[in-house]
């Protein structure tokens, strides 16, 4: 009598993400899942915040670095030396989980990171970690630390580009699910390399596959709709690195792999002076300290049409909580600027006495200047100055532009000329 044996079941990639949850639970605590009330009476609708910014790392990225080393010393346990690339958010989660496993590690940074994750990797890795300040962009330093590990023989671990960091990632949709009653109607994903969507997309793909997703990318660097625009991966020419958490000229052949298939129309472009009054929003109203790539997802709320928000149930993944506070005065006048109540005129003075005074009375009682520079002597009888000027509301502008064409002043507005404005201001 012969007898026979069932076929093994190939594992799926939703089992090995329960895997990689599994494991993570030795290194984290899942991250709570907030309704955030201010949010929800604004859009009327249940905006609810799924707190990454809350992990031991204050971002996502701790699920996928744990997820690598993991396999890597589960399949080589003699591996003792790793590397990695990053703007700030994956060097803290690898540094923590390198101290967790006792290995040591090297962690290539932009110069142009801030100091306070800097510091908190250091803090992460102790003796373990050495940081490497290389490049002003994170593709520059992503280069220097591939270098490395080829001269080295030091074991690389990606920040979004391998299959094991996507794992890793896509708890964060387990925990979403496993703590919601009834599926989210609305989902709202940050992509800078695309590691977390790619690994929560196919989470939502199996477990809730009605959830309606949103992507979100800063506007100074649209690498995942340019690629969908295109058909194929594309290398951006540059990259505004202010939301620098997010900020990549090109997203990974393995996200893209995953992601290719979705519509241009799906990625929302957060412009990087508005994320800034929503970091000073949530900071000010909530207490919540949200970083620029944390605070995209909330941002992109105000890009959504009004009928695909109101009465919906919409989750926001919060991704990073790392924010300097040496940044905050940048953040305050981009904030103002992006919202209006804050400009900068170089303005054309005659050289006659009382011409400050009548210039002074055209501002209405709600003008603060905070800003007055003589800039250069351009003819006998006028000179130039750079002023800057905040106010209460938009409409103050209009009144003061109004005056000053009627009093004969010749003015140009600066606010939004990059070139000019950033030299100047």
């Amino acid at each position: 009598m012969s007898t026979s044996t069932a076929p093994a079941q190939t594992e799926t990639f939703l089992d090995r993400c329960k895997e990689a949850a599994a494991a993570l639970s030795a290194l984290m605590e899942p991250t709570p899942l907030q309704r955030n009330a201010f949010l929800s009476e604004r859009y009327g609708a249940d905006i609810i915040l799924k707190r990454e910014d809350l992990t031991p790392v204050r971002s996502y990225k701790l699920r996928g670095a744990a997820n690598f080393f993991r396999k890597a010393l589960t399949a080589d346990p003699t591996l003792k030396n790793f590397v990695c690339a990053s703007a700030g958010n994956h060097a803290q989660g690898f540094a923590y989980v390198a101290n967790h496993y006792g290995v040591t590690g090297t962690v290539f940074m932009p110069t142009t990171t801030p100091k306070q994750k800097i510091y908190k990797t250091q803090t992460f890795g102790g003796d373990n970690i050495t940081v490497r300040l290389i490049g002003d962009t994170f593709d520059q330093s992503y280069a220097a630390a591939k270098k490395f590990s080829a001269e080295q023989g030091a074991t690389f671990v990606p920040p979004f580009d391998h299959p094991d960091i996507i794992e890793g990632q896509a708890s964060v949709g387990l925990e979403i699910l496993a703590a919601m009653a009834e599926k989210p109607d609305v989902l709202i994903l940050p992509v800078g390399g695309g590691g977390l969507a790619a690994g929560v997309v196919q989470v939502f793909a199996a477990m809730s596959p009605d959830t309606e997703i949103v992507f979100v990318e800063p506007a100074g660097a649209p690498s995942f709709q340019k690629s969908l625009i295109s058909g194929h991966l594309v290398t951006l020419d540059g990259v505004d690195t202010f939301v620098d958490g997010a900020a990549v000229g090109r997203m990974g052949e393995h996200t893209f792999a995953v992601l290719k298939d979705r519509h241009p129309a799906q990625v929302v472009l957060v412009p990087e002076d508005r994320v800034c009054e929503t970091i000073l929003e949530m900071l000010n109203i909530e207490g919540i300290v949200l970083e620029p790539a944390g605070a995209l997802e909330i941002d992109a709320l105000r890009s959504l049409p009004p009928e695909r928000i109101r009465g919906r149930k919409i989750v926001c993944v919060t991704s990073g909580g790392n924010f300097d506070f040496e940044r905050l005065p940048e953040v305050k006048e981009r904030a103002l600027r992006s919202a209006g109540l804050k400009k900068y005129y170089i303005l054309r003075m005659p050289q006659r006495p009382g011409a400050l005074r009548d210039l002074l009375d055209l501002l209405g009682p709600d003008d603060d200047i905070t800003r007055f520079e003589y800039l250069k002597k351009s003819a006998r009888n006028f000179g130039s100055i750079l002023i800057g000027i905040e106010s209460n509301a938009q409409s103050n502008f209009q009144t003061l532009t109004a005056r000053l064409d009627s009093a004969g002043f010749i003015y140009r507005d600066i606010t939004d000329d990059e070139v000019v404005a950033g030299v100047l201001i």
